[in-house]
C-alpha cells in the first residue's frame, strides 16, 4: 500500500464514461476483496490444521506448553520484548544536549494501557520556564530527533517535554505498529496530567509532526484536552492522506482486522526526499530508531481513518493554532492545510507556507528560521495570555 498525499494521489480516467469506470471499479473492488477473504480463510484452516497437529503429536510424546500457536505467540511476544529492550537501551543514548547549557532527564511514564512511555525533557538553565512545548513526532521517527530545536526553545526560556508513541523509539510496542491513533492521543493526555501537576500554572503548548500534527489537531478537539493548551502548532500535518488505489481503501479496514500486522511490502516513502539538506536526509535513514520497514497494515488504516475524521471536522477546531506546511511537500497535502486555516473556527489562527520547502521543516537548511517563527506565535500567544488574564 503506498500512502499519498491528495495532492498526489489522482486516478487517471481511462475510460470516457463515468459510469462504466465506476462500474468496473465497484467490480474490481469486489473481486478483489472476495479473493482477499478467500485467501485469508485458507489461510486461517492450514494455521488451525497446523495447530491441531502439533497438539496431537505434542499430546503423544507427552510434551506440553500449550498449542502451537499459542507458542508461537509466546516467541513473538519475546522477541517483541527483547526488540524493546534494545530500542530503549538505543534511546538513552542518544545525545540530550548540544551548545548551551540546558537541564534535561529521560524518564518512562505508564500509558494509558499499562504500557511503558518513553519520554524526554529538557529545560532552561534557569529554574523558572516562561511555557512548555510538548513534541509528538511523526510516523516511524522518535522524540531524540528533536535535540536542536529542543536547544533553541531552552535558549528562550521554554521547557520541552517529547513522548515516542506507542511502538516508537523506546517506548512498548512492536517497532512500527500502531494498533490505534486514539491510543496515542490518550498517552498524551496522561503526559499533559504529568506535566500540569509537575509544572501548576505553567502554559502549555503542543506540537505535532506530518501524522503526529494529525493526532495533535484530533487531540485538541476534545473539550478536556483543549483546555490544558494554550495553543497547538501543526508543521506539516497529515490532514489529507488517500491510498495509491481506491481498492487499497476499500480493503484496508478488512485486512487492519484479520492481519492488523501484515506489512505490505514497498509502502513506505524512503525514497521521496523529506529535506534539502543531505545530512538530516543520512542522519534519519541511518538512525536505529526510524523505522523504515514496509509500513503495517493497520498503521496505515489509522492514517487513513484520522485523515477522513478531521477533513469532516475542520470547521469544529477552536484552538488557537500554527499550521506551517512546505509548498514541495510530498509527504502531506499543503492544500490541506490551507484548508485547515480556512474552515476552522479558532479566533486565533497562523498559517505560514515555505516556498519549495519540503516535509521536514524543522531538518531543512532553514530550521533556525522555522523554529523561531514558532517561538515568535507562542510568544504572541502568551502575551495575549497576559492582556487578557
Amino acid at each position: 500500500m503506498m500512502m499519498t498525499s491528495g495532492a498526489t494521489g489522482r486516478i487517471v480516467p481511462v475510460f470516457r464514461s463515468v459510469l462504466s469506470r465506476r462500474a468496473l471499479l465497484r467490480v474490481a473492488v469486489a473481486l478483489h476483496s472476495l479473493f482477499l477473504w478467500l485467501l485469508l480463510l485458507a489461510r486461517g484452516l492450514r494455521l488451525r490444521r497446523a495447530g491441531s497437529g502439533a497438539d496431537a503429536s505434542a499430546l503423544e510424546a507427552g510434551a506440553g506448553g500449550g498449542s502451537w500457536n499459542a507458542r508461537r505467540r509466546r516467541r513473538l511476544q519475546a522477541a517483541e520484548e527483547e526488540d524493546v529492550r534494545r530500542r530503549r537501551a538505543l534511546a538513552e543514548e542518544v545525545p540530550m544536549e548540544e551548545d548551551r547549557a540546558t537541564r534535561w532527564a529521560t524518564f518512562l511514564v505508564t500509558g494509558a494501557r499499562r504500557n511503558a512511555l518513553f519520554c524526554r525533557l529538557w529545560a532552561p538553565a534557569a529554574d523558572e520556564m516562561r511555557g512548555i512545548l510538548v513534541i509528538i513526532h511523526g510516523l516511524n521517527e522518535h522524540s531524540g530527533r528533536y535535540l536542536h530545536f529542543a536547544d533553541q526553545l531552552t535558549a528562550c526560556g521554554f521547557g520541552v517535554y517529547a513522548m515516542d508513541w506507542i511502538g516508537h523509539g523506546g517506548s512498548d510496542g512492536l517497532h512500527g505498529y500502531v494498533p490505534s491513533l486514539d491510543y496515542v492521543i490518550e498517552d498524551i493526555e496522561v503526559l499533559l496530567d504529568k506535566i500540569m501537576m509537575e509544572n501548576p500554572g505553567v502554559p502549555c503548548f503542543l506540537l505535532g509532526h506530518s501524522t503526529g500534527g494529525a493526532v495533535v489537531l484530533k487531540a485538541s478537539l476534545y473539550p478536556h484536552i483543549r483546555e490544558k493548551l494554550e495553543g497547538i502548532i501543526l508543521t506539516s500535518p497529515a490532514l489529507r492522506v488517500k491510498p495509491a488505489h481506491p481498492i487499497v481503501g476499500a480493503v484496508a479496514p478488512i485486512f487492519s482486522l484479520v492481519a492488523p500486522k501484515f506489512q505490505f511490502k514497498g509502502a513506505n516513502k524512503r525514497g521521496i526526499p523529506v529535506s534539502r539538506d543531505p545530512a538530516a536526509l543520512l542522519a534519519k535513514y541511518s538512525d536505529p530508531l526510524v523505522y523504515t520497514g514496509p509500513i503495517r497494515v493497520r498503521t496505515g488504516h489509522e492514517i487513513l481513518r484520522i485523515s477522513s475524521y478531521l477533513l469532516h471536522s475542520l470547521k469544529k477546531v477552536t484552538v488557537p493554532f500554527m499550521v506551517l506546511h512546505g509548498t514541495a511537500d510530498r509527504v502531506t497535502d499543503p492544500l490541506a492545510s490551507r484548508e485547515l486555516y480556512g474552515a476552522a473556527a479558532s479566533r486565533h489562527k497562523d498559517l505560514r507556507l515555505y516556498d519549495g520547502f519540503l516535509h521536514d521543516l524543522l531538518f531543512e537548511p532553514e530550521r533556525d528560521e522555522v523554529g523561531a517563527e514558532i517561538i515568535g506565535w507562542m510568544d504572541g500567544m502568551l502575551r495575549l495570555r497576559r492582556q487578557t488574564g
